[in-house]
């Protein structure tokens, strides 16, 4: 049988968690202006980065500085 799209997703990259976070950054860059990184007529942001994390033609790129354990005294 075959998957879904988000459940390929969610395995390309590693997580529903970092799926989320994916297709909220690069869907907020959308709506700011930037454009698709392949040729559509698609009009639907969620549906552009659902397709360009598909393609590989973006990843998730942790911050270094949240990379480091916060310690709270």
């Amino acid at each position: 049988m075959e998957d879904t799209l988000p459940k390929l997703l969610v395995r390309q990259v590693s997580g529903s968690f970092e799926l989320t976070a994916l297709l909220q950054k690069r869907v907020r860059e959308l709506v700011r202006g930037q454009k698709p990184l392949y040729e559509t007529r698609e009009r639907n942001y969620i549906r552009i980065a659902a397709e360009e994390i598909r393609r590989g033609l973006i990843q998730l790129v942790p911050d270094e500085e949240q990379q480091e354990p916060e310690i709270i005294l």
